[in-house]
């Protein structure tokens, strides 16, 4: 196990901005996943780690303790607490993060399987809890647009829960373009539209389209769906949010196919 206890260790100064730096992550072409719940995610889907991260007290816990037995030396880097706390992201660290690779998409576009299309989604909880609901709901090839939050940023990755590494995330997509060739049936959930997501049929394959949370849709964007739907609520009621509206509209896609309703 490598110790580093000085904020000027050539290394450290890497993981910290490989934390903070989008750009950083993508040049480098790596990422880090904090805690243990993340960590198994991928190794469930994607395989080993580069390196795995503990604190000085992390490495004590007896969760983290467990999972570093089985671990190669030359692997492990033990940092002061002081240290790792200025990496985490949340208040409470966990003691263990890990370092890898950024998984990439497995093909280009298919235009003939379900998608999540994301237009400006600016909140990486959001964003996060998209991602979470669209892997559950059988949805694994997702786009977002330039203006999105970023989908391997710490803030998202927590909120997604390990969904990243069950689905195929396409970054800085052209959406409408997407659209215009799409084969199967495209539908964008709008405020004013008039119909019901309960009334209409679904096809398969199918690609829902989610707008950003203030404006909704982009015009380009709504123009180049087949349908543009709503979600009934009592009357007053305020828009939902977008990761609940998500979390509805794909798990009624859900419902219908596991029940046979078109």
């Amino acid at each position: 196990m490598r110790p580093i206890t000085s904020r000027d260790n050539a290394h450290y100064k890497a993981l910290l901005r490989l934390c903070r730096s989008g750009r950083e992550r993508r040049k480098s072409g790596r990422v880090l996943l904090d805690g243990m719940h993340l960590i198994e995610a991928y190794e469930q889907h994607r395989g080993n780690p580069e390196e795995v991260l503990v604190s000085e007290s992390g490495a004590r816990r007896p969760e983290n303790a467990r999972y570093l037995e089985g671990r190669a030396a030359a692997a492990v880097t033990c940092l002061a607490d002081a240290l790792f706390d200025a990496l985490a992201v949340v208040d409470t660290p966990s003691g263990i993060m890990a370092i890898v690779s950024l998984p990439q998409p497995a093909g280009n576009f298919d235009h003939d399987g379900d998608a999540v299309l994301l237009d400006g989604i600016q909140d990486p909880g959001n964003l996060g809890s998209i991602l979470r609901s669209a892997a559950a709901a059988g949805f694994h090839q997702i786009l977002l647009s330039d203006d999105c939050a970023q989908a391997w940023s710490p803030k998202t990755l927590r909120a997604a829960m390990g969904a990243h590494f069950q689905l195929d995330i396409h970054e800085h997509s052209d959406l409408a373009g997407f659209l215009a060739v799409y084969r199967g049936q495209s539908v964008a959930t709008v405020i004013a539209a008039s119909g019901s997501i309960y009334g209409a049929g679904l096809g398969q394959p199918l690609a829902w389209v989610f707008g950003n949370e203030g404006t909704g849709v982009r015009s380009a964007v709504a123009a180049a769906v087949d349908l543009q739907l709503h979600i009934p609520m009592r009357d007053g009621s305020e828009s939902l949010n977008v990761a609940a509206a998500a979390a509805v509209c794909l798990f009624e896609t859900l419902r219908r196919r596991q029940t046979g309703q078109p």
